[in-house]
């Protein structure tokens, strides 16, 4: 985030960049359908907000859904500063920034979500306001609850004591770091227990006790963030403790998830032939040998690599009648329209491997997490694809080409993985919206759990993680985005 411009007078300096002065500032700032996303929450007064032509909510009035999306923390500082420009809503009532979508006034909201530096200048002390978000939760205020923040920050501070800073500590050690000094005790021990469980589960280990006691005060906000999430939940999914449970989500989304998914894809494929929407009342291309094992993409954003192997695996299958592990690590090195571990589109992906002249084996180019040089030989590529296509975005006939031709690879909205655990996942529209895609996954079936409609969805997370490594979410409704940028390989 930028900091925003300097006030050089009493009366600017009063009137803070982060609040509307007036119905037509408000207007200018609002977002406008058609345009690109602001690169920042900081535009001057003259400019304009438009709606993220990324996010497809062209012609959608007030960008709800994405703002929504930035109070759950999906988007934060994508939607601020704004108003909404209808007109019942009270003119005088003020939108702040980095609060995103705040339902009170800025002179309230801007103490915990705006951080200010004084600076000296030549007419004199003048102030820059900076948006701090706050990672850990907002702290509530002097009277209410304790936060999750609040609770974490007593629990650091009951480690406070000095140590010496140990690196490579292992997760033995960090466990005794907890046991030396007493909890508070307006926090639950149960969350301590937890989290020397999630430790030893995962084989934990930080580099010093400094960074113990911040990923501690991560996991306790995270546990709440996770609460939250099941809450809001209308399917059947259980979220709670996972192995990034002890990351904050701009880590988290860093790492492992693809927002170049969200761009226009510069190579477009054509529009596959219909197969009607006749399909069986369900469908696992697991159970007819279409699908290989779960993979881990490690810490690299190479979701789109693994979608798009998983599919040419599926469609050389059903064509060949053999089933291959293809190399992820080969569209790293060679597909040069992609950014490796950065992200990446699965339809630059489809026409690397066809300009490359096919896929190695995992066997023969194996997976390591990182982009290296382009080690592709034609004479070891197993596989070959013709075309690629695109599929319709009509849910059933997504059903009856996945049960015709074979696993799907598609682009969904990550909202809420991080703590997922397994059951059917279907998060409110809004929180969850299906023009923020930013994780490539697979479709492999189908099918209903008590009545409640699923895709079975193969993640490349490991299977330590969800169902062995498997996303259920709810069919039929466009949840998260799944029918959105639905492809496929075409093998002849």
């Amino acid at each position: 985030m930028g900091i925003a411009p300097t006030s050089e007078t009493a009366t600017q300096n009063k009137r803070s960049w982060h609040i509307m002065p007036n119905i037509q500032q408000a207007r200018d700032r609002a977002f406008r359908p058609g345009g690109r996303r602001p690169r920042s929450c900081w535009r001057p007064p003259a400019s304009r907000w438009r709606c993220s032509t990324a996010a497809g909510l062209r012609g959608r009035g007030p960008c709800w859904a994405l703002c929504a999306a930035a109070s759950a923390g999906r988007a934060r500082g994508r939607c601020t500063p704004w108003r909404p420009p209808w007109r019942s809503h009270p003119a005088t009532t003020p939108r702040c920034a980095g609060c995103p979508c705040p339902r009170k006034p800025c002179s309230a909201a801007s103490k915990s979500w705006m951080s200010s530096e004084n600076t000296g200048g030549g007419g004199g002390s003048v102030t820059r306001w900076t948006p701090r978000f706050q990672v850990l939760g907002e702290p509530k205020a002097a009277g209410e609850p304790k936060s999750a923040f609040t609770q974490g920050s007593a629990m650091i501070s009951s480690l406070s004591q000095p140590h010496p800073d140990n690196r490579n500590e292992t997760f033995s050690s960090v466990i005794s770091l907890l046991n030396e000094d007493p909890l508070p005790q307006d926090l639950p021990v149960k969350m301590a227990s937890i989290f020397k469980n999630f430790v030893i589960t995962y084989n934990r280990t930080y580099e010093s006790k400094e960074e113990a006691r911040w990923r501690l005060s991560i996991f306790v906000n995270n546990m709440v963030r996770a609460q939250k999430i099941q809450a809001l939940d209308r399917g059947t999914a259980q979220y709670g403790v996972t192995k990034f449970s002890d990351l904050t989500e701009e880590e988290f989304r860093t790492i492992y998830l693809n927002p170049l998914l969200r761009e226009e894809p510069s190579n477009k494929m054509k529009q596959a032939k219909s197969v009607g929407d006749l399909a069986p009342p369900e469908w696992d291309w697991r159970s007819k040998g279409a699908v290989t094992k779960v993979k881990d993409q490690g810490m690299c954003g190479s979701c789109w690599a693994f979608s798009v192997t998983g599919n040419v695996e599926g469609q050389w299958f059903l064509n060949q009648g053999t089933l291959l592990s293809l190399s992820e690590q080969e569209l790293l090195d060679c597909d040069k329209m992609d950014k490796a571990c950065m992200g990446g589109l699965p339809s630059n992906a489809y026409s690397a491997i066809k300009n490359l002249g096919g896929l190695e084996t995992e066997d023969d180019y194996s997976y390591q997490g990182h982009m290296q040089s382009c080690n592709f030989s034609a004479e070891k590529a197993k596989v070959y694809i013709n075309d690629s296509v695109e599929l319709s975005q009509n849910e059933q006939k997504l059903a009856a080409w996945l049960a015709k031709r074979g696993p799907i690879s598609v682009a969904i909205n990550a909202f809420g993985m991080q703590f997922y655990r397994h059951g059917i996942s279907r998060p409110l529209r809004p929180l969850c919206s299906p023009w923020l895609i930013d994780h490539a996954v697979l479709l492999v079936g189908y099918g209903n759990r008590s009545d409640v409609p699923f895709w079975a969805i193969k993640n490349s997370w490991g299977t330590d993680w969800g169902e062995k490594g498997y996303y259920y979410l709810h069919r039929g409704s466009g949840a998260c985005g799944v029918n959105t940028m639905a492809s496929s390989a075409v093998v002849d």
